[in-house]
Protein backbone atom coordinates (compact mmCIF):
# COMPACT_ATOMS: atom_id res chain seq x y z
CA UNK A 1 0.00 0.00 0.00
CA UNK A 2 1.22 3.35 -0.87
CA UNK A 3 -0.19 5.25 1.61
CA UNK A 4 -0.23 4.30 5.54
CA UNK A 5 -1.36 6.33 8.83
CA UNK A 6 0.60 6.39 11.43
CA UNK A 7 -0.66 8.77 14.37
CA UNK A 8 -1.42 11.68 13.26
CA UNK A 9 0.18 12.19 9.68
CA UNK A 10 -0.31 10.00 6.33
CA UNK A 11 3.41 8.78 5.34
CA UNK A 12 4.25 8.01 1.58
CA UNK A 13 5.94 4.49 0.78
CA UNK A 14 6.64 3.65 -2.67
CA UNK A 15 9.67 2.47 -5.15
CA UNK A 16 11.64 4.83 -7.74
CA UNK A 17 11.41 3.33 -11.37
CA UNK A 18 15.21 2.15 -9.94
CA UNK A 19 13.63 0.09 -7.34
CA UNK A 20 14.91 2.19 -4.63
CA UNK A 21 12.39 2.26 -1.94
CA UNK A 22 10.98 5.84 -0.82
CA UNK A 23 9.62 6.43 2.75
CA UNK A 24 8.45 9.80 3.88
CA UNK A 25 5.69 11.50 5.82
CA UNK A 26 3.04 13.35 4.26
CA UNK A 27 3.07 16.02 6.89
CA UNK A 28 -0.79 15.95 6.67
CA UNK A 29 -3.71 14.27 8.31
CA UNK A 30 -5.56 14.73 5.51
CA UNK A 31 -5.26 11.76 3.15
CA UNK A 32 -7.01 13.77 0.05
CA UNK A 33 -3.80 15.97 0.25
CA UNK A 34 -1.07 12.87 1.10
CA UNK A 35 -2.36 11.14 -2.02
CA UNK A 36 -1.59 14.38 -3.92
CA UNK A 37 1.75 14.60 -2.99
CA UNK A 38 1.97 11.01 -3.50
CA UNK A 39 1.51 10.88 -6.89
CA UNK A 40 3.63 14.17 -7.51
CA UNK A 41 6.35 12.64 -5.72
CA UNK A 42 6.27 9.36 -7.72
CA UNK A 43 5.88 11.69 -11.13
CA UNK A 44 8.98 13.35 -10.37
CA UNK A 45 11.24 10.55 -9.68
CA UNK A 46 9.80 9.10 -13.18
CA UNK A 47 11.06 12.27 -14.63
CA UNK A 48 14.63 12.36 -12.53
CA UNK A 49 14.82 8.52 -13.36
CA UNK A 50 13.64 8.37 -17.14
CA UNK A 51 13.92 11.95 -18.37
CA UNK A 52 17.17 13.29 -16.40
CA UNK A 53 15.14 15.96 -14.77
CA UNK A 54 16.69 17.17 -11.85
CA UNK A 55 13.96 16.98 -9.19
CA UNK A 56 13.22 20.31 -7.82
CA UNK A 57 14.82 21.19 -4.16
CA UNK A 58 14.16 24.20 -1.96
CA UNK A 59 16.74 26.59 -0.17
CA UNK A 60 15.85 24.60 3.30
CA UNK A 61 16.88 21.21 1.40
CA UNK A 62 20.33 22.96 0.71
CA UNK A 63 20.60 24.51 4.09
CA UNK A 64 20.48 21.49 5.77
CA UNK A 65 22.57 19.80 3.71
CA UNK A 66 25.54 22.76 3.58
CA UNK A 67 25.01 22.55 7.54
CA UNK A 68 25.95 18.83 7.96
CA UNK A 69 29.06 19.17 5.73
CA UNK A 70 30.33 22.29 7.39
CA UNK A 71 30.26 21.68 10.95
CA UNK A 72 34.26 21.87 10.63
CA UNK A 73 34.24 25.67 9.87
CA UNK A 74 35.69 27.47 12.21
CA UNK A 75 32.89 30.39 11.36
CA UNK A 76 30.02 28.64 11.25
CA UNK A 77 28.15 30.44 14.17
CA UNK A 78 28.51 33.55 12.08
CA UNK A 79 27.14 31.71 8.61
CA UNK A 80 24.56 30.16 10.93
CA UNK A 81 23.79 34.36 12.08
CA UNK A 82 23.78 34.98 8.17
CA UNK A 83 21.53 32.17 7.59
CA UNK A 84 18.72 32.88 9.80
CA UNK A 85 18.79 36.10 8.23
CA UNK A 86 18.27 34.67 4.87
CA UNK A 87 15.46 32.31 6.25
CA UNK A 88 13.03 35.49 5.88
CA UNK A 89 13.35 35.85 2.65
CA UNK A 90 14.48 32.82 1.11
CA UNK A 91 12.27 30.01 3.91
CA UNK A 92 9.75 29.06 0.86
CA UNK A 93 12.23 29.37 -2.28
CA UNK A 94 13.07 26.72 -5.12
CA UNK A 95 16.65 26.90 -5.62
CA UNK A 96 15.73 27.22 -9.27
CA UNK A 97 13.87 30.84 -8.04
CA UNK A 98 16.94 32.43 -6.22
CA UNK A 99 17.80 34.53 -9.46
CA UNK A 100 19.75 37.56 -9.51
CA UNK A 101 16.59 39.69 -8.94
CA UNK A 102 16.29 37.88 -5.89
CA UNK A 103 19.70 38.72 -4.71
CA UNK A 104 19.73 42.50 -5.69
CA UNK A 105 16.71 42.56 -3.62
CA UNK A 106 17.87 40.54 -0.74
CA UNK A 107 20.78 43.18 -0.88
CA UNK A 108 18.30 46.07 -0.98
CA UNK A 109 16.80 44.68 2.19
CA UNK A 110 19.46 44.43 3.95
CA UNK A 111 21.04 47.82 3.17
CA UNK A 112 17.92 49.08 4.59
CA UNK A 113 19.02 47.82 8.06
CA UNK A 114 21.37 50.51 8.13
CA UNK A 115 24.60 47.90 8.04
CA UNK A 116 27.99 48.96 5.85
CA UNK A 117 28.97 46.77 2.66
CA UNK A 118 31.04 44.55 4.64
CA UNK A 119 28.06 43.18 6.40
CA UNK A 120 26.07 42.88 3.14
CA UNK A 121 29.29 40.67 1.22
CA UNK A 122 29.46 38.82 4.39
CA UNK A 123 25.61 37.42 4.01
CA UNK A 124 26.00 37.23 0.29
CA UNK A 125 28.73 35.27 0.68
CA UNK A 126 27.25 32.30 2.67
CA UNK A 127 24.63 32.46 -0.01
CA UNK A 128 26.91 32.51 -3.03
CA UNK A 129 28.91 29.31 -1.27
CA UNK A 130 25.57 27.17 -0.80
CA UNK A 131 24.55 27.67 -4.11
CA UNK A 132 27.81 26.62 -5.85
CA UNK A 133 27.82 23.74 -3.96
CA UNK A 134 24.36 22.84 -4.88
CA UNK A 135 26.06 23.27 -8.77
CA UNK A 136 29.32 21.64 -8.94
CA UNK A 137 28.92 18.95 -5.55
CA UNK A 138 25.40 18.46 -5.18
CA UNK A 139 24.65 18.91 -8.72
CA UNK A 140 20.80 20.19 -7.67
CA UNK A 141 21.24 23.04 -9.85
CA UNK A 142 22.46 23.76 -13.67
CA UNK A 143 24.01 26.82 -12.75
CA UNK A 144 23.70 29.54 -10.21
CA UNK A 145 22.53 33.38 -10.52
CA UNK A 146 25.83 36.35 -10.55
CA UNK A 147 25.83 37.72 -7.50
CA UNK A 148 26.40 40.98 -7.30
CA UNK A 149 29.14 42.04 -4.53
CA UNK A 150 29.32 45.15 -2.54
CA UNK A 151 32.42 47.72 -2.76
CA UNK A 152 34.06 47.78 0.00
CA UNK A 153 36.81 50.07 1.04
CA UNK A 154 40.39 49.25 1.22
CA UNK A 155 41.39 49.30 5.01
CA UNK A 156 44.41 50.51 6.00
CA UNK A 157 46.73 47.87 8.15
CA UNK A 158 46.44 49.64 11.87
CA UNK A 159 49.68 48.36 14.05
CA UNK A 160 51.79 50.13 16.71
CA UNK A 161 54.84 51.69 16.73
CA UNK A 162 57.03 49.83 19.10
CA UNK A 163 56.90 52.85 21.61
CA UNK A 164 53.08 53.21 21.54
CA UNK A 165 53.15 49.17 22.48
CA UNK A 166 55.35 49.71 25.46
CA UNK A 167 52.98 52.75 26.26
CA UNK A 168 49.84 50.09 26.17
CA UNK A 169 51.87 47.50 27.76
CA UNK A 170 52.44 49.43 31.09
CA UNK A 171 49.12 50.99 30.85
CA UNK A 172 47.16 47.19 31.06
CA UNK A 173 46.85 44.93 34.16
CA UNK A 174 49.19 42.65 34.45
CA UNK A 175 47.54 39.12 32.90
CA UNK A 176 46.53 41.46 30.20
CA UNK A 177 49.83 42.95 29.51
CA UNK A 178 51.21 39.65 29.39
CA UNK A 179 48.58 38.24 27.12
CA UNK A 180 49.09 40.90 25.14
CA UNK A 181 52.94 40.98 24.89
CA UNK A 182 52.93 37.29 23.92
CA UNK A 183 50.47 38.07 21.03
CA UNK A 184 52.81 40.60 19.92
CA UNK A 185 55.49 37.88 20.24
CA UNK A 186 54.40 34.99 18.63
CA UNK A 187 51.18 36.74 16.28
CA UNK A 188 48.64 34.05 17.49
CA UNK A 189 44.99 34.96 17.11
CA UNK A 190 42.84 35.88 20.46
CA UNK A 191 41.80 32.61 20.74
CA UNK A 192 44.82 30.79 20.45
CA UNK A 193 46.25 33.12 23.03
CA UNK A 194 43.26 32.66 25.52
CA UNK A 195 42.77 28.91 24.75
CA UNK A 196 46.35 28.24 25.13
CA UNK A 197 47.02 25.25 27.49
CA UNK A 198 50.04 23.57 28.95
CA UNK A 199 49.92 20.31 26.90
CA UNK A 200 49.99 22.91 23.71
CA UNK A 201 53.89 23.94 25.34
CA UNK A 202 57.26 22.40 25.07
CA UNK A 203 59.95 25.16 26.30
CA UNK A 204 62.69 22.81 25.99
CA UNK A 205 62.00 22.79 22.50
CA UNK A 206 60.70 26.30 22.45
CA UNK A 207 57.57 25.76 20.57
CA UNK A 208 54.15 25.54 21.01
CA UNK A 209 51.23 24.29 18.47
CA UNK A 210 47.63 25.18 17.82
CA UNK A 211 46.12 22.33 16.72
CA UNK A 212 43.64 21.80 13.27
CA UNK A 213 40.63 22.51 15.37
CA UNK A 214 41.57 25.39 17.13
CA UNK A 215 42.76 27.35 13.83
CA UNK A 216 40.99 29.30 11.68
CA UNK A 217 42.39 27.64 8.41
CA UNK A 218 41.79 24.16 10.16
CA UNK A 219 45.07 23.47 9.75
CA UNK A 220 48.12 22.83 12.46
CA UNK A 221 50.26 25.72 13.46
CA UNK A 222 53.73 25.18 15.05
CA UNK A 223 54.49 28.23 16.75
CA UNK A 224 57.97 28.85 17.45
CA UNK A 225 59.07 31.09 20.29
CA UNK A 226 61.46 33.58 21.20
CA UNK A 227 62.92 34.53 24.28
CA UNK A 228 60.25 36.61 25.03
CA UNK A 229 57.57 34.25 24.27
CA UNK A 230 59.38 31.93 26.58
CA UNK A 231 60.06 34.35 29.43
CA UNK A 232 55.84 34.78 29.15
CA UNK A 233 55.45 31.77 29.97
CA UNK A 234 57.48 30.93 32.19
CA UNK A 235 56.28 33.74 34.22
CA UNK A 236 52.18 31.60 34.24
CA UNK A 237 53.83 28.38 35.77
CA UNK A 238 51.97 27.50 38.51
CA UNK A 239 49.16 29.63 38.22
CA UNK A 240 46.77 27.16 36.64
CA UNK A 241 46.66 23.66 36.01
CA UNK A 242 45.19 23.56 32.45
CA UNK A 243 45.64 26.76 31.03
CA UNK A 244 48.54 29.19 30.27
CA UNK A 245 47.01 32.37 30.76
CA UNK A 246 44.91 32.66 33.90
CA UNK A 247 43.79 35.31 36.23
CA UNK A 248 43.32 34.70 39.73
CA UNK A 249 43.09 31.62 39.33
CA UNK A 250 40.62 31.67 36.46
CA UNK A 251 41.45 30.93 32.60
CA UNK A 252 41.05 34.28 31.04
CA UNK A 253 37.97 34.17 28.13
CA UNK A 254 37.67 37.53 27.34
CA UNK A 255 40.42 40.27 26.50
CA UNK A 256 38.39 43.48 25.19
CA UNK A 257 37.51 44.64 28.19
CA UNK A 258 36.50 47.70 30.16
CA UNK A 259 40.21 47.42 31.55
CA UNK A 260 41.44 46.99 27.84
CA UNK A 261 39.57 50.09 26.62
CA UNK A 262 40.67 52.69 29.67
CA UNK A 263 44.27 50.92 28.78
CA UNK A 264 44.13 52.35 25.15
CA UNK A 265 43.23 55.69 26.67
CA UNK A 266 45.69 56.35 28.97
CA UNK A 267 48.33 55.20 26.42
CA UNK A 268 46.73 57.51 24.01
CA UNK A 269 45.94 55.17 21.32
CA UNK A 270 43.28 55.17 19.17
CA UNK A 271 41.33 52.93 16.19
CA UNK A 272 42.85 50.10 17.91
CA UNK A 273 41.43 46.46 18.47
CA UNK A 274 42.91 43.21 20.05
CA UNK A 275 43.55 41.64 16.62
CA UNK A 276 45.06 44.68 15.73
CA UNK A 277 48.12 43.01 18.19
CA UNK A 278 48.51 40.46 15.13
CA UNK A 279 48.35 43.18 12.55
CA UNK A 280 51.64 44.99 14.51
CA UNK A 281 53.40 41.18 15.38
CA UNK A 282 53.21 40.85 10.64
CA UNK A 283 54.19 44.51 10.38
CA UNK A 284 57.26 44.21 12.68
CA UNK A 285 58.08 40.91 10.89
CA UNK A 286 58.01 42.30 7.40
CA UNK A 287 59.87 45.73 8.50
CA UNK A 288 62.56 43.48 9.88
CA UNK A 289 63.09 41.87 6.60
CA UNK A 290 61.19 38.71 6.95
CA UNK A 291 60.10 37.27 3.40
CA UNK A 292 56.05 37.20 2.87
CA UNK A 293 56.35 33.57 2.20
CA UNK A 294 57.56 32.76 5.79
CA UNK A 295 55.59 35.02 7.02
CA UNK A 296 52.28 33.06 5.94
CA UNK A 297 53.92 29.80 7.13
CA UNK A 298 54.03 31.65 10.90
CA UNK A 299 51.10 33.40 11.26
CA UNK A 300 48.80 30.31 9.92
CA UNK A 301 47.15 32.35 7.00
CA UNK A 302 45.78 29.83 4.13
CA UNK A 303 46.20 31.83 0.87
CA UNK A 304 49.56 34.53 0.01
CA UNK A 305 46.58 37.30 -0.52
CA UNK A 306 46.19 37.30 3.23
CA UNK A 307 49.92 38.21 3.68
CA UNK A 308 50.44 40.73 1.16
CA UNK A 309 48.47 43.77 2.84
CA UNK A 310 51.84 44.10 4.80
CA UNK A 311 53.76 43.89 1.19
CA UNK A 312 53.75 47.81 1.49
CA UNK A 313 56.03 48.00 4.25
CA UNK A 314 58.77 47.08 2.76
CA UNK A 315 61.02 47.38 -0.23
CA UNK A 316 64.19 46.01 0.02
CA UNK A 317 63.44 42.69 -1.91
CA UNK A 318 62.58 44.97 -4.75
CA UNK A 319 65.53 47.23 -4.53
CA UNK A 320 68.11 44.71 -6.72
CA UNK A 321 65.67 45.02 -9.23
CA UNK A 322 65.72 48.79 -9.26
CA UNK A 323 68.62 49.07 -9.11
CA UNK A 324 69.28 47.35 -12.91
CA UNK A 325 68.48 50.65 -14.68
CA UNK A 326 71.06 52.68 -12.98
CA UNK A 327 72.51 52.94 -16.75
CA UNK A 328 72.90 56.72 -16.88
CA UNK A 329 75.15 59.11 -15.80
CA UNK A 330 73.73 61.29 -13.23
CA UNK A 331 74.09 65.12 -13.30
CA UNK A 332 74.33 67.06 -9.75
CA UNK A 333 71.49 68.84 -8.81
CA UNK A 334 72.18 72.57 -7.89
CA UNK A 335 71.55 73.42 -4.54
CA UNK A 336 68.76 75.77 -3.56
CA UNK A 337 69.44 78.89 -4.11
CA UNK A 338 71.09 78.24 -7.35
CA UNK A 339 70.88 80.88 -10.02
CA UNK A 340 69.70 78.51 -12.94
CA UNK A 341 70.15 81.14 -15.91
CA UNK A 342 74.04 80.87 -14.52
CA UNK A 343 74.23 76.88 -14.02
Amino acid sequence: MSLRRRGTFWWIDIRAPNGERVRRSAGTDSKTLAQELHDKLKAELWRTQKLGVKPKRSWNDAVVRWLKESTHKATIESDKSHLRWLDRYLREKDLEGISRRVTDQLIEAKLAEGVSNATVNRTLEVLRAILRKAVNEWDWLDKCPQIRMLKEPTRRVRFLTRAEAQRLLKALPDHLADMAAFSLATGLRRANVTGLQWTQVDLSKRLAWIHPDQAKARKAIAVPLNAQAVLLIRKQIGKHGTNVFSYKGTPVTQVSTKAWYAALERAGIEDFRWHDLRHTWASWHVQQGTPLHVLQELGGWESAEMVRRYAHLTAEHLAPYADRLCTLDVVDTPAVGTNWSQA
